[in-house]
Protein backbone atom coordinates (compact mmCIF):
# COMPACT_ATOMS: atom_id res chain seq x y z
CA UNK A 1 0.00 0.00 0.00
CA UNK A 2 2.72 2.44 0.99
CA UNK A 3 4.63 1.73 -2.21
CA UNK A 4 1.64 2.84 -4.26
CA UNK A 5 0.85 5.95 -2.15
CA UNK A 6 4.37 7.41 -1.90
CA UNK A 7 4.86 7.92 -5.67
CA UNK A 8 1.47 9.65 -5.81
CA UNK A 9 2.46 11.99 -3.00
CA UNK A 10 5.80 12.67 -4.67
CA UNK A 11 4.08 13.50 -7.97
CA UNK A 12 1.64 15.84 -6.21
CA UNK A 13 4.48 17.67 -4.44
CA UNK A 14 6.33 18.02 -7.75
CA UNK A 15 3.26 19.58 -9.33
CA UNK A 16 3.12 22.11 -6.50
CA UNK A 17 6.83 22.92 -6.87
CA UNK A 18 6.63 23.27 -10.64
CA UNK A 19 3.56 25.49 -10.38
CA UNK A 20 4.90 27.76 -7.68
CA UNK A 21 5.71 31.18 -9.04
CA UNK A 22 3.84 30.59 -12.28
CA UNK A 23 1.71 33.60 -13.23
CA UNK A 24 -1.90 33.14 -14.23
CA UNK A 25 -4.62 35.35 -15.70
CA UNK A 26 -7.94 35.84 -13.94
CA UNK A 27 -11.00 37.61 -15.39
CA UNK A 28 -13.67 38.81 -13.00
CA UNK A 29 -16.40 41.43 -13.47
CA UNK A 30 -14.61 43.15 -16.34
CA UNK A 31 -11.23 43.20 -14.60
CA UNK A 32 -8.29 41.11 -15.80
CA UNK A 33 -5.58 40.46 -13.23
CA UNK A 34 -2.19 38.80 -13.13
CA UNK A 35 -1.74 36.51 -10.15
CA UNK A 36 0.95 34.26 -8.77
CA UNK A 37 0.43 31.15 -6.65
CA UNK A 38 -1.50 32.02 -3.52
CA UNK A 39 -3.85 34.41 -5.32
CA UNK A 40 -1.98 37.67 -4.69
CA UNK A 41 -2.87 40.19 -7.43
CA UNK A 42 0.27 41.56 -9.09
CA UNK A 43 -1.41 43.66 -11.77
CA UNK A 44 -4.91 44.66 -12.77
CA UNK A 45 -6.51 45.94 -15.97
CA UNK A 46 -10.05 47.02 -16.71
CA UNK A 47 -10.88 45.37 -20.02
CA UNK A 48 -12.96 48.39 -21.03
CA UNK A 49 -9.99 50.75 -20.36
CA UNK A 50 -6.87 48.67 -20.99
CA UNK A 51 -4.49 51.64 -21.16
CA UNK A 52 -5.57 53.30 -17.92
CA UNK A 53 -4.12 52.61 -14.46
CA UNK A 54 -6.54 50.52 -12.45
CA UNK A 55 -4.70 50.09 -9.13
CA UNK A 56 -4.22 53.14 -6.91
CA UNK A 57 -0.55 52.45 -6.24
CA UNK A 58 0.26 52.61 -9.96
CA UNK A 59 -1.45 56.00 -10.21
CA UNK A 60 0.57 57.24 -7.24
CA UNK A 61 3.80 56.09 -8.89
CA UNK A 62 3.09 58.67 -11.61
CA UNK A 63 3.94 61.22 -8.93
CA UNK A 64 7.38 61.37 -10.52
CA UNK A 65 5.80 64.04 -12.75
CA UNK A 66 6.01 66.41 -9.80
CA UNK A 67 9.80 66.28 -10.06
CA UNK A 68 10.33 65.66 -13.78
CA UNK A 69 7.37 66.31 -16.07
CA UNK A 70 9.15 65.68 -19.38
CA UNK A 71 11.14 62.45 -19.15
CA UNK A 72 13.01 61.24 -22.21
CA UNK A 73 13.79 57.73 -20.98
CA UNK A 74 11.69 55.76 -18.48
CA UNK A 75 13.13 52.50 -17.18
CA UNK A 76 10.76 50.09 -15.45
CA UNK A 77 11.74 47.11 -13.31
CA UNK A 78 8.97 44.52 -13.37
CA UNK A 79 6.44 44.05 -16.17
CA UNK A 80 3.51 42.38 -14.41
CA UNK A 81 0.45 42.94 -16.57
CA UNK A 82 2.18 45.90 -18.22
CA UNK A 83 -0.04 48.62 -16.73
CA UNK A 84 2.77 51.08 -16.02
CA UNK A 85 4.61 50.30 -19.26
CA UNK A 86 1.49 50.77 -21.40
CA UNK A 87 0.48 53.97 -19.64
CA UNK A 88 3.92 55.55 -20.00
CA UNK A 89 4.11 54.52 -23.66
CA UNK A 90 0.80 56.17 -24.48
CA UNK A 91 1.06 59.27 -22.27
CA UNK A 92 4.69 60.25 -22.95
CA UNK A 93 5.24 60.03 -26.71
CA UNK A 94 8.56 61.83 -26.36
CA UNK A 95 9.98 59.11 -24.09
CA UNK A 96 11.71 55.82 -24.69
CA UNK A 97 10.20 53.08 -22.50
CA UNK A 98 12.36 50.14 -21.39
CA UNK A 99 10.91 47.41 -19.17
CA UNK A 100 13.06 44.78 -17.46
CA UNK A 101 11.46 41.44 -16.55
CA UNK A 102 13.25 38.32 -15.33
CA UNK A 103 10.33 35.89 -15.60
CA UNK A 104 9.69 34.62 -19.15
CA UNK A 105 6.26 33.32 -18.10
CA UNK A 106 5.22 36.89 -17.28
CA UNK A 107 6.47 38.17 -20.63
CA UNK A 108 4.59 35.36 -22.38
CA UNK A 109 1.31 36.85 -21.12
CA UNK A 110 1.88 40.30 -22.62
CA UNK A 111 -0.76 39.82 -25.33
CA UNK A 112 -3.36 38.91 -22.70
CA UNK A 113 -2.89 42.42 -21.27
CA UNK A 114 -2.64 44.19 -24.64
CA UNK A 115 0.97 45.20 -24.07
CA UNK A 116 2.20 46.84 -27.31
CA UNK A 117 4.78 45.09 -29.46
CA UNK A 118 8.35 46.30 -29.24
CA UNK A 119 9.24 49.20 -31.50
CA UNK A 120 11.81 51.97 -31.76
CA UNK A 121 10.84 53.47 -28.39
CA UNK A 122 9.20 50.59 -26.52
CA UNK A 123 11.13 47.51 -25.42
CA UNK A 124 10.59 44.66 -22.98
CA UNK A 125 13.83 42.90 -22.05
CA UNK A 126 14.14 39.44 -20.51
CA UNK A 127 16.96 40.22 -18.10
CA UNK A 128 17.94 40.21 -14.44
CA UNK A 129 17.41 43.84 -13.42
CA UNK A 130 20.06 43.70 -10.69
CA UNK A 131 22.66 42.71 -13.29
CA UNK A 132 21.38 45.12 -15.93
CA UNK A 133 21.49 48.13 -13.60
CA UNK A 134 25.11 47.33 -12.75
CA UNK A 135 26.08 48.53 -16.23
CA UNK A 136 27.74 51.92 -16.47
CA UNK A 137 26.32 52.96 -19.84
CA UNK A 138 22.72 53.52 -18.70
CA UNK A 139 20.96 56.89 -18.72
CA UNK A 140 17.38 57.14 -17.47
CA UNK A 141 15.33 60.10 -16.32
CA UNK A 142 12.87 57.95 -14.36
CA UNK A 143 13.29 54.49 -12.83
CA UNK A 144 10.10 52.78 -11.65
CA UNK A 145 10.75 49.86 -9.30
CA UNK A 146 7.81 47.46 -9.14
CA UNK A 147 9.53 44.08 -9.36
CA UNK A 148 7.81 41.38 -7.32
CA UNK A 149 7.63 37.61 -7.59
CA UNK A 150 5.52 34.91 -5.93
CA UNK A 151 7.42 35.38 -2.66
CA UNK A 152 7.30 39.17 -2.56
CA UNK A 153 10.05 41.74 -3.05
CA UNK A 154 13.33 40.06 -4.11
CA UNK A 155 16.21 41.01 -1.82
CA UNK A 156 18.44 41.87 -4.80
CA UNK A 157 16.04 44.69 -5.80
CA UNK A 158 16.34 46.48 -2.46
CA UNK A 159 20.02 45.93 -1.73
CA UNK A 160 22.18 48.99 -1.09
CA UNK A 161 24.32 48.14 -4.14
CA UNK A 162 21.21 47.97 -6.35
CA UNK A 163 19.93 51.35 -5.14
CA UNK A 164 23.42 52.78 -5.74
CA UNK A 165 23.37 51.46 -9.30
CA UNK A 166 19.97 53.08 -9.82
CA UNK A 167 21.38 56.40 -8.62
CA UNK A 168 24.30 56.00 -11.04
CA UNK A 169 21.95 55.27 -13.96
CA UNK A 170 19.78 58.34 -13.36
CA UNK A 171 20.27 61.62 -15.18
CA UNK A 172 21.03 64.78 -13.19
CA UNK A 173 17.28 65.49 -12.88
CA UNK A 174 16.41 61.84 -12.43
CA UNK A 175 13.87 60.31 -10.05
CA UNK A 176 13.69 56.82 -8.61
CA UNK A 177 10.20 55.62 -7.66
CA UNK A 178 9.88 52.46 -5.56
CA UNK A 179 6.71 50.60 -4.66
CA UNK A 180 7.14 49.06 -1.20
CA UNK A 181 4.44 46.57 -0.35
CA UNK A 182 2.48 47.28 2.82
CA UNK A 183 3.37 43.89 4.29
CA UNK A 184 7.11 44.36 3.78
CA UNK A 185 8.69 44.16 7.28
CA UNK A 186 12.01 45.71 6.21
CA UNK A 187 10.77 48.76 4.36
CA UNK A 188 12.14 51.09 7.04
CA UNK A 189 15.58 49.63 6.31
CA UNK A 190 15.09 50.20 2.58
CA UNK A 191 14.00 53.79 3.17
CA UNK A 192 17.16 54.45 5.19
CA UNK A 193 19.28 52.96 2.42
CA UNK A 194 17.68 55.30 -0.09
CA UNK A 195 18.12 58.30 2.20
CA UNK A 196 21.82 57.58 2.47
CA UNK A 197 22.32 57.15 -1.27
CA UNK A 198 20.16 60.15 -2.27
CA UNK A 199 21.50 62.39 0.49
CA UNK A 200 18.15 62.61 2.26
CA UNK A 201 16.14 63.67 -0.82
CA UNK A 202 13.56 60.94 -0.26
CA UNK A 203 9.81 61.40 0.22
CA UNK A 204 6.98 58.91 0.28
CA UNK A 205 3.23 58.80 -0.01
CA UNK A 206 0.50 56.25 0.65
CA UNK A 207 -1.97 55.69 -2.18
CA UNK A 208 -5.69 55.81 -1.52
CA UNK A 209 -7.07 52.49 -0.31
CA UNK A 210 -3.62 50.92 -0.05
CA UNK A 211 -1.05 50.18 2.64
CA UNK A 212 1.82 50.39 0.14
CA UNK A 213 4.42 53.13 0.32
CA UNK A 214 5.37 54.90 -2.91
CA UNK A 215 8.86 56.28 -2.42
CA UNK A 216 10.30 59.15 -4.47
CA UNK A 217 14.09 59.58 -4.41
CA UNK A 218 15.39 62.65 -6.24
CA UNK A 219 18.93 62.85 -7.60
CA UNK A 220 19.07 66.63 -8.12
CA UNK A 221 21.33 67.87 -5.33
CA UNK A 222 19.69 71.32 -5.42
CA UNK A 223 16.12 70.12 -5.08
CA UNK A 224 14.06 70.82 -2.00
CA UNK A 225 10.25 70.72 -2.05
CA UNK A 226 8.40 74.02 -2.10
CA UNK A 227 5.00 72.66 -1.16
CA UNK A 228 2.85 75.44 -2.61
CA UNK A 229 4.62 75.14 -5.95
CA UNK A 230 4.38 71.34 -5.88
CA UNK A 231 0.65 71.56 -5.18
CA UNK A 232 0.17 73.94 -8.11
CA UNK A 233 2.12 71.56 -10.35
CA UNK A 234 0.07 68.62 -9.04
CA UNK A 235 -3.20 70.36 -9.89
CA UNK A 236 -2.09 71.21 -13.42
CA UNK A 237 -0.58 67.83 -14.24
CA UNK A 238 -3.34 65.95 -12.44
CA UNK A 239 -5.92 67.42 -14.80
CA UNK A 240 -3.77 66.72 -17.85
CA UNK A 241 -3.18 63.05 -17.02
CA UNK A 242 -6.37 62.36 -15.03
CA UNK A 243 -4.40 61.54 -11.89
CA UNK A 244 -5.00 62.55 -8.27
CA UNK A 245 -1.57 64.12 -7.88
CA UNK A 246 -2.78 66.65 -5.26
CA UNK A 247 -3.46 63.67 -2.98
CA UNK A 248 0.16 62.53 -3.47
CA UNK A 249 1.46 65.96 -2.44
CA UNK A 250 -0.84 66.29 0.57
CA UNK A 251 0.10 62.85 1.81
CA UNK A 252 3.77 63.41 1.08
CA UNK A 253 3.80 66.70 2.95
CA UNK A 254 2.12 65.18 5.99
CA UNK A 255 4.71 62.45 6.08
CA UNK A 256 7.51 64.98 5.82
CA UNK A 257 6.42 66.52 9.13
CA UNK A 258 8.05 65.06 12.31
CA UNK A 259 4.80 63.73 13.77
CA UNK A 260 3.23 62.68 10.42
Amino acid sequence: MAKRILPAIRDFVQILVDGWGKPSVCDDAGVRSLQFSGGAVQSSMRVSEPYELDLSYTRSMMGFLLFNAEPRHILLVGLGGGSLSKYCYRQFPQAHITTLEINPDVIALRDEFLVPPDDERFQIMHVDASEYLARRDLHADIILLDGYDAEGLPSCLCAESFYSNCWQALSAQGVLVANLWGGEPNRGIYLNRLRGIFDGRVWWSKPRDSSNLIVFAVKNAHFYPQWSRLMSTAQTLGKRYRLDLPWVVKNMRRREEPDG
